[in-house]
């Protein structure tokens, strides 16, 4: 079922809050596991003693920087954490980190969404490899058809970003860094396990780089029984296993033909096809998401003082649903069928200035070519969705400055989007940083965000359950944040605040007010503030020994209307524990939540606890058995009314590296 059909009230924001620390821990929620928002890998027993290597991103200002000398609230996926999530999905290594809430309807199979800092699903942007890959009839990422085997590390930047990467990026962004050629000779991996629900997962992949040459390959297939989504409380409910099989195949070849000039070609193709109950059995009982995503790039030191980087990355992401009882099909598709396409072009041409170790100034220019398609008809409609306007582009201009003076720091950028819909739009963000002590940095920041409506929100045809409004206007942001770090080599202590008020929010409302049964049509009739605080603390405990954790409070609310947004819990409390003894890794994750509202029918949705453990043990150099045991206890809770989480479940993973 289609996500504009989704009867509801109010906006689909979603409040954790920000939280800083140095080990990327999080907190979220997820319908798959909730708790994995707490496992980090314990450090080696010479964790103490050894240098570590800084760890370097290019997301939060689109140039290569240290984690640790970035402005605001930013934070990274290493590998080494997804190694501890055999079988886990995208959904669930987001929400490890903070301020990341996600939800899907039963499974990595089903559409899974996620939420940064209270906002939208919608309103935050994924990218992979730097490529935006949100879709543009509904506007979300398909979070659910890019698996962790593709993925090296995940950079995130938390608050709005627009005037970094346009629109949509109210929340933050996502940036999804694949597993790419090195500087490094031939190594290989690979990865096979066996768990709860008749899962299995298979994965292998290798890379390398010789002669100029750079060069990596990998791939995976997994699938599942799966269990029931649904619960006998839903209108819908099948009490059947609801069960997936996944793929996908990637990689890249880079040639540097002089030094300093590097042509590097990218692909990445997944699908995910599953069965799913969201309204059996009057629509399709099996959805299949494909995305396809290939980027070319050109990386040109001119000079010591001039970088030029062009890109050109195309996307296609398709998601579409098959009865397989065509008698039971609603829709008088031929064969039982529905499908919705996002095609999206994207070229940039980035120009970095480094006048000085400490003084860089971005200059780029971006064009965005997105068109859609769909086949979703009804008996009162029929004929292929048919969208007013099907096609349209953006171009950009952005300015970016990055600058350090001793212990201060700035960040400046401006940007401006002309969309062929809308007009111009611009935006800015300004963000000041003071190191107050070597252990003690403190930062403010503002910046300011939209997002254009989706293809659905505007032009939707008229159904039963839903229809476009094509008078919409973007919605805007307005975020402010101040951050206070304290660090040492064992300790880490954070405290983050941040309010967001976001002006012409869309909600769904009844084409014909008062009337719930009249097809919704989305308006810009609201105004959401969220505010929130989050304290966060690790420490080392000796040399074998971490403990962390966070305690958040948020206030999110419809600033119309004065109600708290739903599928949001205003405290919670997090705590793990890692443990080496010997050669082992063991983990202890819990997780306290309070209540929440369920967005659908308002109803009160139960707080809860939940536990996770986690063990691994290296049985050679090469080799590593990986547990992970989820919900210990069997908890039974309900993030979405009318829907299932998984119960206990275990996944046992033999990990191979050469």
């Amino acid at each position: 079922m289609h996500h504009s059909t989704n009867r509801t009230r109010s906006g689909r924001t979603t409040i954790t809050l920000a939280m800083t620390t140095a080990f990327a821990s999080g907190i979220g929620i997820t319908a798959l596991s909730p708790i994995q928002a707490l496992a980090q890998p314990a450090p080696p027993a010479t964790a103490t003693t050894v240098p570590q290597l800084a760890t370097i991103v290019v997301t939060p200002a689109r140039t290569p920087e240290p984690l640790s000398e970035t402005l605001g609230d930013n934070s990274v996926i290493t590998r080494q954490t997804l190694d501890t999530l055999p079988n886990g999905t995208l959904s669930d290594a987001l929400i490890r980190s903070h301020s990341i809430e996600g939800v899907n309807l039963g499974g990595p199979q089903t559409v899974s969404t996620i939420n940064i800092r209270g906002t939208n699903s919608n309103q935050s942007l994924v990218l992979i490899d730097g490529v935006r890959v949100n879709n543009a009839t509904n506007g979300l990422p398909p979070l659910n058809a890019i698996p962790l085997n593709s993925i090296e590390r995940i950079e995130i930047v938390r608050g709005t970003s627009s005037s970094l990467y346009g629109a949509d990026a109210i929340g933050g962004v996502v940036n999804i860094i694949t597993r790419q050629d090195t500087d490094r000779p031939f190594s290989a991996y690979a990865n096979a396990g066996v768990g709860t629900y008749a899962t299995t997962q298979y994965d292998a992949g290798f890379s390398g780089a010789k002669d100029g040459w750079s060069y990596s390959l990998f791939g995976g297939y997994g699938q599942s029984a799966g269990f029931s989504a649904t619960q006998p409380s839903n209108y819908y409910q099948n009490p059947d296993s609801d069960s997936y099989y996944r793929s996908n195949i990637g990689g890249s070849l880079g040639y540097t033909w002089k030094p300093g000039q590097t042509l590097t070609v990218q692909t990445y193709q997944s699908k995910v096809n599953g069965s799913y109950d969201a309204g059996a059995p009057y629509f399709g009982d099996r959805g299949i998401q494909t995305l396809s995503n290939n980027i070319i790039t050109s990386r040109n030191v001119i000079s010591s003082f001039w970088t030029s980087t062009l890109r050109a990355g195309f996307t296609t992401d398709i998601y579409k649903t098959v009865n397989v009882d065509a008698s039971q099909n609603f829709f008088n598709t031929p064969d039982g069928k529905q499908h919705f396409r996002t095609n999206q072009s994207q070229y940039v041409w980035q120009n970095d200035l480094t006048f000085s170790p400490t003084q860089i100034v971005s200059l780029a220019y971006e064009r965005l070519e997105q068109n859609v398609d769909g086949a979703l008809v009804d008996n009162i409609s029929p004929g292929v969705v048919n969208y007013q306007q099907n096609a349209r582009f953006t171009n950009s201009l952005l300015a970016i400055y990055r600058g350090t003076w001793g212990p201060q720091s700035v960040q400046a950028s401006v940007r401006n989007d002309n969309n062929s819909q809308f007009g111009n739009v611009t935006t800015g963000s300004l963000t000041y940083g003071l190191e107050l002590t070597p252990s003690w940095k403190a930062s403010i920041g503002a910046n300011t965000g939209f997002r254009a409506p989706n293809f659905n929100e505007l032009y939707w045809p008229v159904t039963p359950f839903f229809m476009g409004n094509p008078t919409l206007k973007p919605e805007r942001s307005q975020n402010i944040e101040a951050g206070l770090k304290y660090t040492t080599d064992k300790t880490q202590l954070g405290l983050t605040l941040y309010r967001n008020n976001i002006d012409n929010l869309i909600l769904n409302e009844p084409s014909i007010p008062g009337d719930v049964y009249s097809p919704y049509i989305p308006m810009n009739i609201d105004q959401a503030l969220i505010t929130g605080i989050t304290l966060t603390g690790s420490q080392q405990i000796g040399r074998n020994t971490l403990v962390k954790g966070s305690f958040d409070w948020s206030n999110p609310r419809n600033a119309s209307t004065g109600e708290l947004l739903p599928q949001r819990a205003q405290r919670v409390f997090k705590m793990a524990i890692d443990q080496s003894i010997g050669r082992a890794r063991l983990s202890g994750e819990f997780f306290v939540t309070s209540q929440r509202q369920d967005a659908l029918t308002g109803d009160t949705l139960g707080g809860f606890g939940l536990m996770n453990l986690v063990a691994s043990y290296p049985v050679t150099d090469n080799a590593e058995i990986q547990v992970r045991w989820n919900n210990v206890f069997a908890k039974q809770y309900t993030l979405v009314q009318g829907y299932t989480a998984p119960g206990s479940n275990v996944f046992v993973n033999l990990a191979l590296k050469m």
